[in-house]
């Protein structure tokens, strides 16, 4: 029988033994070639279904938690009305846009993405902002960030990168041990990171805050010409966050804040506003960006954007379960008019996010109030867990010569021209610290300093110094400025980052 002697014994001795190289498999035992990049087809092309390692990595990651999402746990919702400021016909055929003065019934969910259901709102981290609009054609989920980039840029790493940022399965503590020895070997998380530890990563209210679609998605028209998009929601009400002392003093008080703010001012007639705005680029010019227009790790800089719609809360919902907790949100919820592009990230939330949905309220999701469309839905999908369609019909297949069912050309996707072979590469020109160092040198002095202050506070807990030499040279190869004045806040020797650099 093992003793606590004979265990600390052998903790010891496999310590000292160095680490044999294992190579990955999937479920099935099968190795993989490949756990960094999803297969393309091309250099830009979509990703491919027949990615199993990638589809396997999504579908057991949505599965591991029950009823609690996985991602965005702790959320707020509020109803409300979108419309559009002209016609945008000439850009896009989808409905929310095709006249000035269009209305669209919304619900909105904003939440926070890593922490649990009851976790104080007053925690960093990234905060949701999910849009759905019910349109005479389908729902259209805007499923978003308050950030305009995010962590990774495939989606193969988005377990892995989730895993990292949550409790440790040893202690159920997060521990940034854990999530900066991942973003150690993730360069492309700088510019996230950035942007998290920023004053944008504590907001004071979901009202001051803005919203990003982050990704890029297609606008096509009815004569088929094609556009990428990015969207993004501006407050009204001008955008607001915590500063460090701020968020000790407001989490002694309200750790609830944002949902009591949200609720208290909707409640007093006091409606929030967003203007959204788009970004549009024709395929030719986004190829002549000076980085890869398709990744999630970027923003579209300098790129002038239009205004399209403004968005209106003005309702709180009846009953938290029946409706904000039971609200499915997922980015291939899309309308005629609208398409995902080849952006690797959503390409695979497109089943990510669904099959999640799928798992966590069913298949008969859409039959819920707060998920269901506004127009009839007309397809042969049957039983399945709480079903509560009445079928009286002996047809349930297509095509049929009873009943007449079929497909409308006019709706079929647009057609993209393919080249290259099947492949698993990373993108090419990757520039993972440029965009870091443009968002900090357009930070005030006092919001560089809060930044160096939250950034700092994280890394001085990583106990490995190799880690936190290779983080601090990471944002050093963003600005020098912002490297050396966090090396020093760290305790790092500037020779070190500097060699770590080269």
């Amino acid at each position: 029988m093992r003793t606590s002697k004979n265990i600390l014994l052998i903790t010891t001795v496999l310590a000292s033994v160095p680490l044999q190289a294992q190579t990955i498999t999937r479920d099935n035992g099968a190795p993989v070639g490949d756990n960094q990049n999803s297969i393309t087809a091309g250099a830009n092309g979509p990703v491919l279904l027949q990615d199993v390692q990638l589809i396997q990595k999504l579908q057991r990651f949505a599965r591991e938690r029950i009823p609690e999402r996985v991602v965005h746990a702790r959320g707020t919702g509020a109803h409300g009305e979108f419309v559009a400021t002209a016609d945008f016909s000439e850009l896009t055929s989808s409905v929310p846009f095709a006249e000035k003065g269009k209305k669209t019934p919304v619900f909105v969910r904003f939440s926070t993405v890593i922490h649990s259901k009851g976790s104080p709102e007053t925690l960093r981290d990234p905060r949701g902002f999910a849009t759905k609009f019910y349109t005479e054609q389908g729902n259209w989920d805007l499923v978003g960030n308050n950030l305009p980039v995010f962590f990774i840029r495939d989606s193969i790493k988005f377990p892995d990168m989730v895993h990292s940022l949550k409790p440790s399965p040893i202690t159920n503590i997060q521990d940034p041990n854990r999530f900066f020895d991942f973003f150690s070997l993730q360069p492309s998380a700088t510019n996230m990171l950035t942007w998290v530890y920023s004053n944008l990563g504590t907001p004071a209210s979901y009202r001051t805050m803005d919203g990003f679609g982050v990704h890029a998605y297609k606008w096509i028209n009815k004569q088929g010409d094609v556009n990428y998009v990015k969207f993004q929601w501006k407050s009204q009400q001008g955008v607001k966050s915590l500063r460090p002392n701020e968020v000790t003093e407001i989490q002694g008080k309200d750790f609830n804040h944002l949902t009591n703010d949200l609720y208290t001012e909707i409640k007093a007639g006091n409606y929030p506003k967003w203007d959204l705005y788009v970004k549009v680029l024709s395929p030719e010019q986004m190829s002549k960006l000076e980085y890869n227009g398709l990744d999630a790790t970027k923003s579209w800089l300098n790129i002038p954007d239009k205004k399209v719609g403004t968005m209106t809360l003005n309702r709180v919902p009846d009953n938290f379960f029946l409706e904000t907790e039971q609200a499915a949100f997922a980015p291939s919820n899309l309308i005629p008019g609208i398409e995902p592009s080849e952006d690797r990230l959503l390409q695979g939330r497109l089943f990510a996010y669904a099959d999640t949905q799928m798992h966590r309220v069913g298949v008969n999701q859409f039959q819920l109030p707060i998920n269901r469309p506004l127009d009839q839905v007309n397809n042969y999908n049957q039983d399945g867990f709480s079903n509560n369609a009445n079928h009286d019909s002996n047809i349930n297949y297509e095509p049929s010569n009873n009943i007449k069912l079929s497909e409308d050309q006019q709706y079929k996707n647009v057609e993209t021209k393919l080249s290259g072979v099947t492949q698993q590469k990373a993108i090419a020109n990757p520039r993972d610290f440029y965009q870091a160092g443009v968002f900090y040198r357009s930070l005030s002095e006092q919001d560089k300093t809060d930044l160096i202050h939250n950034l700092s506070g994280d890394l001085n807990k990583v106990n490995n110094e190799a880690i936190k030499i290779k983080m601090v040279s990471y944002f050093y190869l963003a600005d020098e400025n912002y490297g050396m004045r966090l090396a020093k806040a760290t305790n790092v020797p500037l020779d070190k980052i500097m060699n770590k650099s080269k």
